[in-house]
């Protein structure tokens, strides 16, 4: 994509359909005029007087305990610089979505037209009744300083400059882990620090705090080596002046064990790493482009350990591992303040984390066989979902042992239990396909590219790495919709109808009149049907010279599944296909199935149906729990349409004893665990949220997937096709350029599923050989 492009998508992001990225939507019901009544006046006057007598029942009757106020000046703001407040609104936004998404803490930003620490201290002092904690941002140094210091002291509130503490709380877990893989101790390791800026220097005092000798440590800045000879030495640089009587980088790297990189691009050479100490232990950390590209270094050194700030290489430094959870942790136990203790501590949980066995979801949205404890793997994976149980509990307990905590945890099980259910699952489900898809992408066949919306999406999943686009359609309006569309990349583009597609046209004719001449098709169909796109595109499929297809956004369902199901057909051992939808919503996401093709299904039919929308959970990262729906719960009605779903539970029962399903049971019992457990306690469900739902018929199922989306707003990821030979997804009609981009993904993984299963059968015959 170009710079221009992109510069235009992000504008357009951030302008529309309404201008910016958060907004304050009310937890209280408003419908009535009771309710406003309570909400305001006369009723909001109970709690004020509460609050007045006792000023920490503010956090049991406000939501001051889950505000987070986002607060910079803009004097540095990212790579930019000095821009100013209203220039930094954007940023400061993105850390408020950040909050929220990880840790579902609520982010205000607050941007201050001031560069006067005096007046700056004041202001966030005045302001902060309004909030639990105070998040500082992109503030130069040395001013950054001084503002934390002074606000730590004279807030009784949790404060903390995520620019110096993130970046330091992270890279510190990581080194820690990069020493125990090298049997090290940081007491003896001789560490370089390229940059003086306050993540350097945060970084180095927390290295310090673990034990590293401050005659060990080398600190750069612009203008070299900081010298305890050199004039004019800021308090925090004075602190990590050297004695030794060196100038340069080249220099200080000689026999160096650690190089940490918070500068600039390109200013460590080959020479350089070739110079350090035995498994050198390389942090380079400047974003984009690290101060030595990753590739470069490994070729240069086999025995480095590595990690950037890149989300594309491994051990990626990415502050979002820190600061959602730290705040997180200290919100819960209103501490006063994020003391060394509560960072070390969350230092210490992500170190031990990434010792711990990796989930296969994880293991499955970076597209790795398994991640293990290694060189390549020295910190947790930012999408990693036990970092919310985790991280907060040991800054929690880290808070109350030293004393800063005013209102401490008792049952930790519990309270570990309440983070996971904020963990926002429904928030990450399209994150963790999109990353999931770019690890190995797939040829997909865009049955419809001469369609501008479908151009675009195909666009989109090219610019992003999802997929590997196949154009088919006319190629005229292609080329032309590419034009318009600043779509310059080299993709292939195929006429159906071209000369040039005659050949595959015949061969594709011959090899669907083989497969299909005992049921009536002559050649000469055959021949006329490979001119039509989804019978020509399937067959790209079948025969290999694709991956998947996506197709239906402008022709009817019922009119694409025929060409789709004569060409591709169902899978050995499957007797009916089926689709899903997975709905993300804001309890979660759900999986819903049958929702486009079997109007009525049998016992056996259900019971099928379940299993493949549970392997189609399993292959998504889900952990399956399967709710048998009905108007009826466990055998309370003899109705065929009821008992129906009784004899397929107990065929899944029977033959799928592993398999976390049951019912029939009617769907507020299944998505309700204190009604299912009070009631029912019996079930496999009990106590299980659920996340599958297989619906009775079509109609049910249909029409629920729509009453969601349009009710509730919630978006959909489908149809998704079960049961098929090969990775071919049929779109609703109409479907939006998102949902095309959503099922591009979807269509990747399937494809990637189908190889992974390919690879392990063709192991297992070679074993058996």
């Amino acid at each position: 994509m170009s710079e221009e492009k992109r510069r235009r998508e992000a504008l357009v992001y951030h302008a529309k359909p309404s201008p910016g990225k958060i907004k304050i939507v009310p937890t209280k019901p408003y419908a009535t005029q009771r309710d406003l009544a309570l909400a305001y006046s006369p009723g909001v006057a109970e709690p004020c007087l509460e609050i007045e007598k006792n000023r920490e029942d503010v956090y049991k009757y406000t939501s001051k305990g889950n505000i987070v106020a986002v607060i910079s000046n803009g004097t540095a703001v990212l790579g930019l610089g000095n821009i100013g407040p209203e220039a930094s609104k954007p940023v400061m936004e993105g850390k408020s979505l950040l909050f929220k998404i990880f840790a579902d803490i609520d982010g205000i930003d607050i941007e201050l037209d001031t560069e006067d620490v005096d007046k700056f201290v004041e202001t966030v002092k005045t302001i902060a009744p309004t909030f639990g904690g105070i998040n500082l941002e992109d503030i130069k140094a040395p001013e950054a300083f001084e503002i934390e210091r002074r606000l730590k002291e004279e807030l009784d509130i949790p404060v903390m400059h995520d620019d110096q503490h993130g970046t330091a709380i992270i890279s510190a877990a990581a080194l820690l882990n990069a020493l125990e893989l090298t049997n090290r101790k940081i007491e003896e390791v001789k560490i370089v620090v390229s940059g003086a800026g306050a993540a350097a220097v945060s970084c180095t005092k927390l290295y310090k705090a673990f034990g590293a000798r401050a005659e060990n440590i080398v600190m750069l800045d612009s203008k070299g080596v900081i010298r305890k000879d050199r004039e004019n030495l800021s308090h925090e640089k004075l602190e990590f002046a050297t004695d030794q009587k060196i100038d340069t980088l080249e220099e200080a790297m000689k026999d160096s064990d650690v190089f940490i990189g918070l500068s600039i691009a390109d200013i460590v050479t080959p020479k350089m790493l070739e110079s350090m100490a035995k498994n050198p232990i390389v942090f380079a950390m400047a974003n984009p482009n690290p101060e030595i590209k990753y590739g470069l270094a490994c070729k240069t050194r086999d025995d480095i350990i590595m990690a950037t700030g890149r989300s594309d290489h491994p051990n990626q430094v990415n502050n979002v591992l820190g600061f959602p959870f730290i705040f997180r942790g200290a919100l819960d136990v209103r501490a006063t303040t994020i003391n060394e203790e509560m960072k070390m501590a969350a230092v210490k949980a992500l170190a031990d984390l990434a010792k711990q066995p990796v989930p296969e979801q994880v293991n499955i949205t970076y597209g790795e066989t398994r991640l293990t404890f290694g060189k390549d793997y020295i910190i947790p994976k930012p999408f990693d979902p036990r970092l919310i149980s985790e991280i907060p509990p040991a800054v929690a307990k880290a808070a109350i042992q030293s004393g800063v905590s005013k209102a401490p945890i008792t049952n930790w099980e519990a309270y570990c239990e309440a983070l996971l259910q904020r963990s926002g699952d429904d928030n990450k489900v399209m994150r963790l396909l999109m990353n999931r898809a770019k690890v190995n992408p797939k040829k997909i066949v865009f049955a419809e590219a001469d369609h501008l919306d479908v151009l675009k999406a195909a666009q989109i999943a090219y610019e992003e790495g999802i997929a590997h686009p196949i154009l088919l359609g006319d190629k005229q309006i292609i080329s032309e919709l590419k034009k318009e569309l600043e779509f310059d990349a080299d993709v292939p583009i195929i006429d159906q109808y071209g000369d040039d597609s005659l050949e595959k046209r015949n061969h594709y004719a011959q090899r669907y009149w083989e497969s299909r001449k005992r049921s009536g098709t002559t050649l000469y169909s055959a021949q006329i049907k490979m001119r039509e796109r989804n019978y020509f595109g399937a067959m790209m499929v079948l025969e290999g010279d694709a991956d998947g297809m996506i197709t239906g956004h402008s022709r009817a369902y019922a009119n694409v599944v025929r060409p789709v199901f004569e060409v591709i057909g169902r899978a050995t051992s499957v007797r009916k296909a089926a689709t899903a939808h997975i709905m993300i919503t804001n309890n979660g996401p759900l999986i819903l199935s049958d929702t486009s093709i079997n109007i009525d299904p049998t016992a056996e039919e259900l019971a099928e149906i379940a299993r493949m929308t549970a392997n189609l959970g399993s292959a998504f990262g889900f952990d399956p729990v399967v709710a048998m729906l009905s108007y009826a719960n466990f055998g309370a009605s003899n109705h065929p349409h009821a008992s129906k779903v009784r004899k397929a539970v107990e065929q899944l029962h029977d033959e799928n004893p592993n398999l976390v399903v049951d019912g029939e049971i009617q769907t507020d019992f299944a998505l309700n665990r204190e009604m299912l457990q009070s009631q029912f306690p019996f079930s496999k469900l009990a106590g299980k949220k659920v996340n599958t739902l297989i619906f009775p018929n079509l109609e049910s199922a249909n029409i629920t997937y729509k009453l969601l989306k349009e009710l509730h707003a919630a978006d959909a990821i489908g149809p998704i096709m079960l049961g098929l030979r090969k990775a071919v997804h049929i779109l609703q009609l109409g479907a939006s350029v998102d949902e095309m981009v959503n099922m591009t993904a979807v269509a990747v993984i399937d494809a990637q599923e189908r190889e992974k299963r390919k690879r392990a059968k063709t192991g297992n015959s070679s074993r058996k050989t």
